[in-house]
């Protein structure tokens, strides 16, 4: 996997991207995993916050966005070679001159990007219904921060896409997956509630320093230098993830174009 090609490729990413968002806004089950899951949990939590003050409502819009952003990554990234094989165009995709993993990172961009409505949604929820006047305190901190977050959720994505697809034992588990990465990733309450021994575990996923930047910049909780160090955090599981993906789509590629078994049931 030459993540080279991205480069050379970025208009076909762009393209793909396009393509993939113009189909998935007919698809109801899409819809409302982005919009309408993340607008019912930012409802439930801004509800049971109220009267607590702007910045408990910051953390809800800024954490109901996140679980929108986790469970399309989780469904829709996770599937995004998976959906391929069922309407069977696997094959051509792999055959076609453009390299697979272009194809594989547009269609992710454009799962992450549209995740972001969940956010959007969230904000206007509060502010409109709530009557809270949201203002971020580090604007600048917290698009860089929304920046490194969708690119480290891309990273993810291509890591879990092609397990999803060569190891269909782990698919079944995939409702089971969404759940926990809220409460260990703190999206919506902060692990220190959490028992003292879930905490590295929580360490060990990108999207809980995603979410602990996202807080912390949108709410003035942390110093620059806690910001930067999960910005670090970030950085380091991007790369760890693009390693991974790439012996995986390696794996993946070869039982497509050697063996010929990635379409047998």
């Amino acid at each position: 996997m030459n993540y080279g090609n991205l480069f050379k490729y970025w208009r076909t990413v762009l393209v793909v991207a396009e393509m993939t968002i113009r189909q998935q806004l007919n698809d109801g089950f899409i819809v409302f995993g982005v919009i309408f899951q993340p607008m019912i949990i930012a409802i439930l939590g801004l509800y049971m916050l109220q009267g607590k003050g702007e910045d408990f409502a910051m953390f809800v819009v800024v954490g109901s966005g996140l679980t929108g952003l986790w469970s399309n990554l989780l469904f829709i990234s996770g599937n995004s070679i998976n959906v391929e094989r069922w309407i069977g165009t696997l094959e051509s995709l792999v055959g076609m001159p453009t390299p697979f993993e272009v194809i594989v990172f547009g269609k992710n961009l454009a799962n992450v990007f549209q995740s972001l409505l969940s956010m959007v949604v969230s904000y206007l929820l509060a502010a409109v219904f709530f009557g809270y006047s949201l203002s971020l305190t580090q604007p600048l901190l917290f698009f860089a921060t929304l920046f490194l977050s969708m690119f480290a959720f891309i990273c993810f994505g291509l890591t879990i896409a092609p397990i999803f697809v060569m190891y269909r034992s782990v698919q079944q588990w995939q409702n089971a997956m969404e759940f926990p990465v809220y409460i260990l990733c703190g999206f919506l309450f902060p692990i220190a509630l959490l028992p003292g021994w879930v905490t590295p575990i929580s360490y060990l996923f990108p999207p809980y320093w995603a979410a602990v930047a996202l807080h912390g910049t949108s709410t003035a909780m942390m110093s620059f230098n806690q910001v930067a160090f999960a910005w670090g955090m970030m950085l380091i599981f991007s790369v760890v993830d693009l390693i991974i993906a790439s012996q995986l789509f390696k794996v993946m590629l070869y039982k497509a174009r050697v063996d010929a078994t990635l379409d047998v049931d």
